[in-house]
């Protein structure tokens, strides 16, 4: 791999990787919509190059994609799209991969899985989701594995980490990070999977330059489970923050949903609040090496620190 293709590159997960494949010293179009965000992120970055464009625009992205050897697919649409958008926008980035007969490496959630059983879960472990999202993920994963080129899907635990909007830790660390009342999605005594996104990048990063990773998805846990109490307290003791952090509860945003359609999408997932899905990264290790594990201590601090500087 020398030139990569990141789609969603103003994303979390997509800064990310674009940072992680600047650090190993390869070529990066970094693309996106918004030309102003992507130069307030990269522009001091080399080998990278920036190009807007509609990932629903066939045109642009296979503009995109000429000589490339890699696409790192981490585009992220509001839920209230992903009924009508998700398979359009998966059958378009698989076309631009096989327009330039490219390998395709694929930033998923861990929805396709559904309920755990208690257990850590593996790749191996029944792809059959309650959920329409997770169902949407399992359709979305047929679409990719049919295609004419090597692909690779990675499942991730939920984001954090600079530059990662719109996930449930950030909610909560905007405020926090502007001296104000915040409020934490799910019971905070309940310990789950975050996954810090500099080490997501690097793991898929490694994935996709390992031939034998294509064809195949992939489990990324993160560095073992918290609670939302211990996240809070390291948010406490970092910014010497003193403020209330309450509880936002399913029925709350049910009924913020009668209201907000994307809040109205959120509430099927809240499941993964209270009845955690824990990822087995054994399979990476012992085929690829060891995962990247930032301590949430230092990730939180780090991340933290990012919005301070960037708010």
């Amino acid at each position: 791999m020398k030139k990569a293709l990141v789609l969603g590159a103003s994303g979390g997960m997509g800064y990310a990787i674009v940072a992680e494949l600047v650090e190993r010293g390869l070529d990066v179009i970094a693309f996106a919509r918004t030309k102003e965000k992507l130069e307030k992120l990269f522009n001091n970055m080399e080998k990278v190059k920036i190009v807007t464009g509609d990932v629903f625009n066939k045109t642009d992205l296979l503009n995109a994609a000429k000589g490339i050897d890699v696409i790192f697919h981490a585009v992220n649409i509001p839920y209230s799209e992903w009924y009508e958008k998700q398979p359009t926008l998966m059958k378009n980035v698989v076309q631009a991969a096989e327009s330039s007969n490219c390998k395709l490496a694929i930033v998923d959630n861990i929805y396709a899985y559904g309920r755990g059983n208690g257990n850590k879960v593996n790749e191996e472990y029944s792809k059959n989701p309650h959920t329409k999202k997770g169902k949407i993920r399992v359709e979305l994963g047929k679409i990719a594995f049919q295609a004419n080129i090597p692909v690779l899907i990675a499942h991730f635990p939920d984001f954090y980490g600079p530059n990662a909007g719109n996930t449930m830790l950030t909610y909560t660390f905007e405020k926090v990070a502007q001296n104000k009342k915040a409020m934490f999605v799910g019971n905070q005594q309940n310990a789950r999977e975050y996954i810090y996104t500099p080490d997501g990048a690097k793991a898929i990063v490694e994935l996709a330059s390992h031939d034998k990773a294509y064809g195949q998805s992939w489990n990324i846990p993160a560095a073992g489970v918290i609670s939302g109490e211990k996240i809070i307290d390291i948010a406490r003791s970092h910014l010497h923050y003193q403020k209330s952090v309450s509880t936002v509860t399913k029925g709350m945003i049910r009924f913020l949903g009668i209201f907000d359609k994307q809040m109205r999408e959120v509430v099927e997932m809240l499941y993964l609040t209270e009845d955690p899905v824990v990822l087995d990264g054994s399979k990476y290790e012992r085929e690829i090496g060891p995962l990247p594990a930032t301590p949430y201590e230092e990730g939180i601090k780090r991340t933290l620190d990012f919005m301070m500087k960037n708010n």
